[in-house]
Protein backbone atom coordinates (compact mmCIF):
# COMPACT_ATOMS: atom_id res chain seq x y z
CA UNK A 1 0.00 0.00 0.00
CA UNK A 2 2.75 2.45 0.75
CA UNK A 3 4.69 1.57 -1.96
CA UNK A 4 1.44 2.84 -4.10
CA UNK A 5 0.99 5.66 -2.57
CA UNK A 6 4.73 6.70 -3.29
CA UNK A 7 4.50 5.77 -6.45
CA UNK A 8 1.74 7.91 -7.64
CA UNK A 9 3.10 10.72 -5.77
CA UNK A 10 6.52 10.30 -7.08
CA UNK A 11 7.47 8.93 -10.29
CA UNK A 12 11.06 8.30 -9.63
CA UNK A 13 9.48 4.92 -7.61
CA UNK A 14 6.99 3.83 -10.76
CA UNK A 15 8.45 0.87 -12.57
CA UNK A 16 8.92 2.12 -15.93
CA UNK A 17 5.89 1.14 -19.01
CA UNK A 18 6.03 -2.30 -19.93
CA UNK A 19 8.51 -3.58 -17.00
CA UNK A 20 7.43 -6.99 -16.65
CA UNK A 21 10.37 -8.29 -13.23
CA UNK A 22 13.31 -6.17 -11.84
CA UNK A 23 13.22 -8.62 -9.21
CA UNK A 24 13.06 -5.66 -6.57
CA UNK A 25 10.47 -7.00 -4.74
CA UNK A 26 10.94 -9.23 -0.94
CA UNK A 27 7.95 -11.47 -2.90
CA UNK A 28 8.36 -13.87 -5.01
CA UNK A 29 5.90 -12.97 -7.67
CA UNK A 30 7.02 -10.19 -10.53
CA UNK A 31 5.49 -7.29 -11.05
CA UNK A 32 2.00 -8.64 -12.87
CA UNK A 33 1.11 -10.81 -9.86
CA UNK A 34 2.47 -13.70 -11.19
CA UNK A 35 5.23 -16.58 -9.63
CA UNK A 36 8.06 -17.74 -11.64
CA UNK A 37 8.54 -21.37 -12.57
CA UNK A 38 11.20 -23.52 -12.61
CA UNK A 39 10.73 -26.45 -15.48
CA UNK A 40 12.96 -29.08 -16.73
CA UNK A 41 12.51 -32.22 -19.24
CA UNK A 42 11.98 -33.91 -16.43
CA UNK A 43 7.90 -33.47 -17.26
CA UNK A 44 8.62 -35.59 -20.21
CA UNK A 45 11.19 -38.24 -19.10
CA UNK A 46 14.33 -36.12 -19.17
CA UNK A 47 17.32 -35.45 -16.73
CA UNK A 48 18.03 -32.69 -17.00
CA UNK A 49 18.74 -30.71 -13.47
CA UNK A 50 18.32 -27.27 -12.77
CA UNK A 51 17.96 -24.82 -9.94
CA UNK A 52 16.30 -21.08 -9.82
CA UNK A 53 17.41 -18.96 -7.42
CA UNK A 54 17.43 -15.25 -6.49
CA UNK A 55 21.08 -13.26 -6.38
CA UNK A 56 22.02 -9.98 -5.44
CA UNK A 57 25.37 -10.17 -8.69
CA UNK A 58 27.04 -6.59 -8.71
CA UNK A 59 24.87 -4.43 -7.06
CA UNK A 60 21.73 -5.71 -8.70
CA UNK A 61 19.35 -8.35 -8.11
CA UNK A 62 18.79 -10.94 -10.30
CA UNK A 63 17.15 -14.22 -11.06
CA UNK A 64 19.50 -17.16 -11.93
CA UNK A 65 18.98 -20.47 -13.47
CA UNK A 66 21.75 -23.06 -13.48
CA UNK A 67 22.01 -26.25 -14.45
CA UNK A 68 23.00 -29.21 -16.53
CA UNK A 69 21.25 -29.92 -19.77
CA UNK A 70 20.91 -33.51 -21.14
CA UNK A 71 20.00 -35.17 -23.70
CA UNK A 72 19.56 -38.33 -22.66
CA UNK A 73 16.12 -39.89 -22.36
CA UNK A 74 14.81 -37.79 -25.30
CA UNK A 75 15.56 -34.71 -23.09
CA UNK A 76 17.21 -31.50 -23.76
CA UNK A 77 16.01 -28.17 -21.91
CA UNK A 78 15.74 -26.83 -18.85
CA UNK A 79 13.70 -23.28 -17.85
CA UNK A 80 12.32 -20.58 -15.74
CA UNK A 81 9.25 -19.22 -16.84
CA UNK A 82 6.41 -16.76 -15.95
CA UNK A 83 2.65 -16.51 -16.94
CA UNK A 84 2.25 -13.09 -18.09
CA UNK A 85 -1.46 -12.51 -15.99
CA UNK A 86 -2.31 -13.19 -12.75
CA UNK A 87 -5.60 -15.25 -14.39
CA UNK A 88 -3.82 -17.35 -16.71
CA UNK A 89 -5.68 -14.86 -19.47
CA UNK A 90 -4.19 -13.15 -22.34
CA UNK A 91 -1.67 -10.32 -21.81
CA UNK A 92 -1.50 -7.46 -24.91
CA UNK A 93 1.73 -6.12 -25.92
CA UNK A 94 0.91 -4.81 -29.05
CA UNK A 95 1.67 -1.40 -28.31
CA UNK A 96 5.50 -2.50 -27.77
CA UNK A 97 8.37 -3.84 -30.44
CA UNK A 98 9.51 -6.39 -28.38
CA UNK A 99 11.13 -8.07 -25.21
CA UNK A 100 14.04 -6.04 -23.27
CA UNK A 101 16.18 -7.94 -21.21
CA UNK A 102 19.20 -7.53 -18.95
CA UNK A 103 21.02 -10.57 -18.47
CA UNK A 104 24.34 -12.00 -17.98
CA UNK A 105 25.94 -15.46 -18.18
CA UNK A 106 28.23 -18.00 -19.09
CA UNK A 107 28.83 -16.66 -22.67
CA UNK A 108 25.99 -19.46 -23.65
CA UNK A 109 23.25 -19.07 -26.28
CA UNK A 110 20.09 -18.68 -24.66
CA UNK A 111 16.54 -18.82 -26.10
CA UNK A 112 13.08 -16.75 -24.81
CA UNK A 113 10.07 -18.57 -25.29
CA UNK A 114 6.51 -17.16 -25.52
CA UNK A 115 3.62 -19.00 -25.46
CA UNK A 116 0.28 -17.28 -26.89
CA UNK A 117 -3.50 -18.39 -27.78
CA UNK A 118 -1.81 -19.88 -30.57
CA UNK A 119 0.47 -22.78 -28.72
CA UNK A 120 -1.98 -25.44 -27.65
CA UNK A 121 0.44 -28.01 -27.05
CA UNK A 122 3.26 -28.17 -24.85
CA UNK A 123 6.75 -28.33 -27.52
CA UNK A 124 4.80 -25.17 -29.23
CA UNK A 125 6.44 -21.79 -28.68
CA UNK A 126 7.48 -18.80 -30.34
CA UNK A 127 11.33 -18.68 -29.91
CA UNK A 128 14.35 -15.61 -30.23
CA UNK A 129 18.08 -16.43 -28.88
CA UNK A 130 20.31 -14.40 -26.99
CA UNK A 131 23.84 -14.74 -26.21
CA UNK A 132 25.34 -13.89 -22.97
CA UNK A 133 28.25 -12.46 -21.55
CA UNK A 134 29.81 -12.03 -17.89
CA UNK A 135 28.72 -8.38 -17.99
CA UNK A 136 25.53 -7.52 -17.61
CA UNK A 137 24.30 -6.52 -21.02
CA UNK A 138 20.94 -5.43 -22.37
CA UNK A 139 19.52 -7.09 -25.09
CA UNK A 140 16.40 -6.17 -27.56
CA UNK A 141 14.35 -9.11 -29.05
CA UNK A 142 11.62 -7.49 -31.46
CA UNK A 143 8.57 -9.49 -32.16
CA UNK A 144 9.59 -9.72 -35.35
CA UNK A 145 12.21 -12.46 -34.30
CA UNK A 146 10.79 -14.88 -32.77
CA UNK A 147 10.48 -17.97 -35.00
CA UNK A 148 7.25 -20.33 -34.72
CA UNK A 149 8.14 -23.64 -33.33
CA UNK A 150 5.87 -26.34 -34.53
CA UNK A 151 2.75 -24.22 -35.39
CA UNK A 152 2.44 -22.22 -38.19
CA UNK A 153 0.81 -18.73 -37.23
CA UNK A 154 3.16 -15.82 -36.79
CA UNK A 155 3.49 -14.37 -33.24
CA UNK A 156 0.60 -12.27 -31.87
CA UNK A 157 1.77 -9.80 -29.63
CA UNK A 158 -2.00 -9.04 -28.58
CA UNK A 159 -2.62 -12.74 -27.32
CA UNK A 160 0.61 -13.55 -24.71
CA UNK A 161 0.27 -16.13 -22.31
CA UNK A 162 3.71 -16.82 -21.04
CA UNK A 163 7.21 -16.60 -21.34
CA UNK A 164 10.51 -18.42 -20.49
CA UNK A 165 13.98 -17.89 -20.58
CA UNK A 166 15.24 -21.14 -21.78
CA UNK A 167 18.28 -23.64 -22.09
CA UNK A 168 17.46 -26.27 -24.88
CA UNK A 169 18.36 -28.50 -27.67
CA UNK A 170 22.39 -29.41 -26.60
CA UNK A 171 23.87 -30.78 -23.56
CA UNK A 172 25.24 -28.11 -21.63
CA UNK A 173 25.75 -26.43 -18.01
CA UNK A 174 23.76 -23.53 -17.92
CA UNK A 175 23.88 -20.34 -16.45
CA UNK A 176 22.04 -17.44 -17.29
CA UNK A 177 20.75 -14.69 -15.18
CA UNK A 178 18.15 -11.78 -15.48
CA UNK A 179 18.14 -8.71 -13.48
CA UNK A 180 15.32 -6.85 -15.67
CA UNK A 181 12.63 -8.26 -18.06
CA UNK A 182 10.05 -6.12 -20.21
CA UNK A 183 8.66 -5.12 -23.08
CA UNK A 184 10.18 -2.24 -24.90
Amino acid sequence: MLLALLAMMNPAFAAPPGLIDDFRQDRDASRLGTAWRLTTDRVMGGISEAQMTRAVIDGRPALCLTGTVSLENNGGFVQMNLDLSPDRGLLDASAYSGVRLIVRGDGADYNLHLKTAATRLPWQSYRAAFQTGSAWQEVRLPFSSFEPHRLVPTLDPARLKRLGIVAIGRAMSADVCIAEIGFY
